[in-house]
């Protein structure tokens, strides 16, 4: 996947089993964002991160989605843990991931995409450090929604 391309559509239960599909979400911005286990050192940073920034993502009309292969009562305890409020997906056998090249079996691999509200996918970011990634994250946005 490269720049100007649809982005895959998704439909993945999060952490209470609800169904998220990309479709419900058209004339939002979404940092879809993958990530290899809850509760390790570096997942957790950066959930907490995008967490933190939470309000900024929200006054720019973009909506976080994480995925992992993690199942849906352990996001639901992740999010509980960590106190996060934006959805965790579970793709349990990579199909998502693998949609959108993030998938080394058995888990998703740190990747980042932006989508615009169009649906388009408008920046991805394959080598993601947790600690400052929102703010990159953000900041790419700044720049594409000027």
């Amino acid at each position: 996947l490269t720049a100007g391309d649809a982005a895959p559509p998704f439909e993945l239960p999060d952490a209470d089993g609800h169904i998220v599909q990309l479709a419900d979400l058209d004339g939002k911005w979404v940092v879809l964002y993958f990530y290899p286990r809850d509760f390790t050192p570096g997942c957790t940073l950066e959930a907490q991160r995008f967490q933190r920034d939470l309000p900024e993502y929200e006054a720019r009309n973009t909506q976080i989605l994480g995925v992992s292969a993690d199942d849906v009562d352990s996001h639901a305890e992740f999010c509980d843990a960590e106190s996060l409020v934006f959805p965790l997906l579970s793709d349990p056998d990579g199909e998502v991931s693998r949609a959108y090249g993030s998938w080394m079996k058995p888990m998703s691999m740190r990747h980042t995409y932006l989508i615009d509200p169009e649906g388009t996918l408008r920046e991805r970011f394959l080598g993601v450090r947790p600690a400052i990634h929102s703010q990159e994250v953000l900041a790419r946005l700044d720049e594409l929604q000027a």
